[in-house]
């Protein structure tokens, strides 16, 4: 038995009625229309599974349907439903119209019954595996929102069409939560305001993630710059509430979200014009001060340009790059981030001298299995920011695995190691909570002679 919504069009009642019959009897919901105007009415709020349309009828036969039908789906953003086309002569020129249209099949009237059975089971399987292949390589799987490739066509179509907004945003600081809390707690922030957007959304707003923590959206029939403001501050709320569930209430990293806009089409349709233009009010929104949203105006961008000198300029790269919420201390970083700087410690040390330690901290639980407690997950945070605290701002930290910590601290003689070492240490004992947590260091000590200064020869 097949449980499948079944559109049946055709101007006569007894085909109408046999097919009813027939399909019925499958456990197959079926609806009947009279014609093709009647059809995309009711394809306007519907999506049935597979529609058997007719191609003889009057005022607008099965083909004209057909093409109005694919316009409309793509005029709305709906996927394309399976359409039979339904013939009672034996012309082959009009089998292979319909087939060249696009249709998924031909069946011939009178009914057959097991003929209309299987091929409308083979259309509606072979078009529901194919929806679910083109699914998965359109859908970002971390979020369930579209991916950057999916997000961009289906945007730009709806840039071309309809009256909205489009967004570009992203989320302050997040690489915080990365180095802080790890990877795997960035993947749970980045679904918990994957899932805020869509309880805020309507069914209509499309979704794309186009980078790690950046997206976009497009939302139809927004035209009024004041909704977007407040949606932004809607997010930001929510987000942070989510936050301090996922990370504790002293959770206090500035989490939040960063939005540009543009209205469509107040400024064109052209998606590759457009997205420039939300960018660069997202843009002006990190300039000051982040959480925040911006609406592109070009009154604003004709009053700043050609006043910005190149001391101007370098002022306000230089803001942009600085971490505005710098806490103090050692940098916790990442493996990419951590990687970049080691290189150039290294660079720097053999060209020019110097010198540098690296130290690794290993933390066990004592009379533990192999399986980590939470407690060794405590510990290990809480060591972390005791690194952090205790730490240069010229020292980095990379956390290479959850209990292992590698330092990189450079002009640091070795003679001096040992007194860093034991204000790390009492640091840590200071805190009297994690007497049954081992910490074990292993030290590595590094110079760098100065090249000699070769005369160039004559």
């Amino acid at each position: 038995m097949m449980d499948y919504w079944i559109v049946v069009v055709d101007d006569e009642t007894l085909s109408l009625t046999t097919a009813k019959n027939l399909l019925g009897d499958q456990n197959m919901r079926v609806s009947c229309l009279r014609s093709g105007r009647d059809l995309l009415k009711f394809m306007a709020k519907n999506e049935p599974d597979l529609i058997l349309l007719d191609v003889l009828m009057p005022d607008m036969d099965g083909f004209a349907t057909y093409h109005a039908l694919r316009e409309l789906e793509e005029a709305s953003g709906k996927k394309q439903t399976p359409v039979i086309f339904l013939t009672g002569s034996d012309d082959s020129e009009t089998e292979r119209r319909g087939l060249k249209a696009g249709a998924s099949d031909f069946i011939r009237k009178p009914f057959n019954r097991d003929i209309l059975i299987r091929r409308i089971y083979n259309t509606v399987t072979n078009a529901k595996m194919i929806e679910s292949l083109t699914a998965e390589v359109a859908i970002d799987k971390l979020t369930g929102f579209l991916n950057k490739a999916a997000g961009t066509e289906r945007i730009s179509k709806l840039c071309e069409t309809k009256v909205g907004a489009l967004l570009v945003f992203d989320l302050d600081n997040f690489k915080l939560i990365n180095d802080l809390y790890g990877h795997d707690m960035g993947d749970h922030v980045l679904q918990a305001f994957a899932d805020i957007v869509r309880r805020n959304a309507r069914a209509e707003d499309v979704m794309a993630r186009i980078g790690g923590d950046e997206f976009m959206a497009f939302c139809p029939g927004m035209d009024n710059e004041a909704g977007v403001p407040a949606m932004i501050r809607r997010l930001n709320d929510q987000l942070l509430k989510e936050a301090s569930r996922l990370m504790g209430e002293d959770f206090d990293v500035p989490l939040g979200i960063s939005a540009g806009a543009v209205m469509v089409p107040d400024y064109g349709r052209d998606y590759e014009s457009l997205f420039p233009l939300a960018d660069g009010a997202l843009y002006k929104v990190k300039q000051n001060g982040k959480h925040g949203c911006a609406v592109y105006r070009p009154e604003e961008d004709r009053a700043g340009a050609g006043e910005e000198s190149a001391q101007k300029i370098l002022a306000r790269i230089t803001k942009i790059v600085e971490e505005r919420n710098d806490v103090g201390g050692a940098m916790l970083l990442g493996m990419e981030q951590f990687s970049f700087i080691y290189r150039f410690v290294q660079r720097f040390g053999k060209r020019y001298g110097g010198r540098d330690v690296k130290l690794l901290f290993v933390l066990s639980e004592k009379n533990s299995g192999e399986m980590r407690s939470q407690r060794l997950k405590d510990a290990e945070a809480a060591f972390g920011l005791c690194l952090q605290d205790t730490l240069r701002r010229s020292d980095t930290i990379l956390m290479s695995k959850p209990n292992q910590f590698f330092l990189l601290l450079p002009e640091l003689a070795e003679a001096d190691f040992p007194n860093v070492l034991r204000r790390i240490m009492a640091a840590w004992e200071a805190t009297n909570e994690y007497d049954d947590i081992r910490v074990e260091h292993a030290v590595q000590f590094s110079v760098y002679e100065k090249p000699a200064f070769k005369k160039p020869e004559a």
